[in-house]
């Protein structure tokens, strides 16, 4: 079993076997800088960039009262706080210490939803009603005072960061690459900005040598490019992971032949196969671009009703359509059974009208609180939508008997709805509305934003994103690419915090852990320890998915958890998987303790850590910095102190 911290377990009595090694040669330490960046910028007159060099910043903005930053900071909080990330720095002095600084784990929930803040409406507004009978059906959730996401409700003290240091479009991503490498970052980060890693932190789920390596060879461009055409790549090693849950590739009656009724099998080994895919894929932006739809249009695995219907749901709908068109994917979860269950549209008829789905359309899926909807559009929402059904034996039905007739106006859509055998096609026409709406480009365009940028993104980026989607009909390659061009994506290096999951799965990554004997019971293993971190794959209950911003995450109880993670992959925790050993992670020679440990954080962190950091570490083992090593085990400390290197702020941070 692996050391635990804090924990009441005992750790295991057997040290590793000490392994006697000659005198190691000194090592630098140091990632190269990407060549491109000796050369010299192109002349002026061909420059694209339309950048500017940051002004001097004249001090950190202040962090909003009741985030984790105002309430434990002694002073002025580091300024690269704003973009949302708990303080993570100043780490290292010991294990104990180090509690204080790293975060990640359980999430709190606050902020009033959108339809009671309709109702409830704001304070000053009630003369107005009073005097007009306006109000109630008629007050947006957005003129309400609701937060525009529920994201925003953890960042609604920090503004948009219209200012990373670097703005633009540049004609290709490694152009946008070299430009905001020139420039100065108006919040750094303790992260390398080296490109090629920034990229892999970005667009995988954490970088390993090999994905360096394909980088370097394809260049920044044509690594993009093989990855957003991810159907040419192939992928053995998940496949053949993927052996030890055959449900996931099944129809929705091939898994009632296969499956007791109401057995959730086929969710739990979808769930399974997320991790597996994360970890092994080597189709990784595809599978980044899988969990960002997944939650979106979030189905919580497992769900009532959804033991015949959430497998095919993941396959028809979301990976289907990832990098697809959103108008697509839109239609296709509202002809989806898993979908019409999971938010209630199976009890919704004309007459009596379930609201659930008709409000999350707007609210959740397509054009947001933001978009100006209210109580009376979520009601003709509702009645669109009547109808669409899943059957008993979970296929998808359009009952025309149950639709609602009748003239309907959401936001500008309008229909005269006269016919309940024509109440399918006029839904499609709703959402394909809802799916090209500005609103929803807007909405869409911020997630993405969030996701590959920072907590708060510049308002001026999300524009461009926004209209990249609008000009390709919803397209999403094509804003892909645009976002991958913009230099706001490659000045933010580090300005993302790794929530629980993507730590876990960054740590089996980057130690190199590949099936095994028994890849079925370990990947259950997996998945039951990813509970304990607070983010199972698919484990968001609530429609709206897991957030996405780093306040959100901030738990002494989940960074536990997260710290044990490391302890497990590294100290064989993990039986069935083909988990390398901690003493082969140090392969290349260093002749003192203070150049051993920069081998070793290049290794799992991909840069040598800040020296006082170093030193704490080197403290921890009991020796010097100008200590002589001998033995590439540490006399069996190794496996002790890797993990200690991955509870870092550098594994943290993406």
């Amino acid at each position: 079993m692996p050391e635990r911290l804090f924990s009441d377990d005992t750790p295991s009595s057997g040290s590793p076997k000490k392994v006697k090694g000659a005198f190691f040669a000194d090592y630098t330490g140091e990632f190269p800088m990407p060549r491109v960046l000796n050369e010299p910028l192109p002349a002026a007159e061909d420059d694209d960039y339309d950048y500017e060099p940051p002004p001097v910043a004249a001090g950190p903005a202040p962090v909003a009262a009741g985030t984790p930053a105002a309430k434990t900071s002694k002073g002025p909080a580091p300024a690269w706080l704003r973009t949302g990330r708990p303080a993570l720095h100043e780490l290292m002095r010991n294990r104990r210490q180090a509690l204080w600084a790293l975060g990640g784990g359980a999430v709190a929930i606050g902020g009033l939803g959108s339809g009671a803040a309709a109702m409830l409406g704001r304070p000053e507004d009630a003369d107005e009603m009073v005097k007009t009978g306006q109000g109630g059906g008629n007050i947006s959730p957005r003129d309400a005072g609701s937060f525009s996401n529920r994201d925003s409700s953890y960042t609604s003290g920090q503004g948009d960061l219209n200012d990373l240091g670097a703005a633009g479009t540049a004609d290709s991503a490694s152009a946008a690459a070299v430009a905001a490498m020139r420039a100065t970052p108006r919040f750094p980060s303790p992260l390398n900005r080296d490109p090629v890693l920034h990229l892999l932190r970005r667009c995988t789920f954490g970088p390993t040598q090999a994905d360096v390596a394909a980088v370097k060879e394809l260049g920044i461009d044509g690594w993009l490019d093989q990855q957003l055409d991810p159907d040419k790549i192939a992928d053995p090693v998940a496949e053949a992971a993927l052996k030890t849950t055959p449900t996931v590739t099944m129809t929705t009656a091939q898994i009632r032949a296969a499956v007791k009724e109401g057995d959730n099998k086929a969710m739990y080994e979808l769930t399974r196969a997320v991790i597996a895919r994360q970890v092994w894929s080597t189709r990784q932006l595809y599978e980044v671009m899988v969990d960002f739809w997944n939650n979106h249009l979030n189905i919580t695995s497992p769900f009532d009703g959804g033991w015949d219907t959430r497998v095919p749901y993941d396959v028809n709908v979301i990976r289907k359509h990832a990098l697809g068109k959103f108008s697509d994917m839109l239609i296709a979860s509202a002809r989806d059974p898993a979908m019409m269950r999971y938010l209630d549209n199976t009890s919704s008829d004309k007459r009596n009208v379930n609201e659930n789905y008709g409000r999350e359309l707007l609210e959740l899926h397509t054009v947001g609180i933001d978009g100006g909807y209210n109580e009376k559009d979520v009601r003709n929402s509702a009645y669109l939508m009547t109808g669409r059904t899943a059957t008993r034996e979970g296929m998808f039905k359009y009952e025309q008997n149950r639709h609602w007739t009748g003239a309907v106006k959401v936001l500008g859509f309008q229909h005269a709805n006269k016919s309940a055998k024509d109440g399918l096609a006029v839904g499609d026409a709703y959402l394909l509305y809802l799916a090209t709406h500005p609103s929803t480009a807007k909405y869409v365009a911020r997630k993405l934003a969030v996701r590959f940028v920072c907590d708060t993104p510049p308002q001026s980026l999300v524009d461009r994103l926004a209209t990249a989607y609008q000009q390709s009909g919803s397209a999403i390659v094509p804003v892909l690419k645009v976002l991958f061009r913009s230099l706001e994506f490659w000045i933010a290096a580090g300005l993302k915090t790794r929530r629980p999951l993507e730590n876990f799965v960054a740590t089996a990554r980057v130690v190199g852990t590949k099936p095994g004997t028994d890849t079925g019971k370990a990947l259950e293993d997996l998945y039951n320890f990813t509970r304990k971190l607070g983010q199972a794959p698919l484990g968001w209950e609530p429609p709206d998915g897991y957030p996405d911003v780093a306040n959100a995450w901030s738990s002494a109880a989940g960074m536990l958890e997260t710290w044990n993670s490391h302890r497990a992959f590294l100290q064989q925790s993990f039986k069935g998987l083909n988990n390398p050993r901690a003493d082969s992670l140090v392969t290349q020679p260093a002749a003192t303790m203070a150049t051993y440990l920069d081998v070793l954080c290049n290794r799992l962190i991909f840069q040598p850590m800040q020296p006082a950091e170093r030193d704490a570490l080197i403290k921890f083992l009991g020796a010097k910095p100008d200590t002589r090593v001998t033995d590439a085990n540490l006399g069996g400390k190794l496996p002790n102190l890797a993990p200690l290197v991955l509870d870092s702020v550098y594994h943290a941070l993406r």
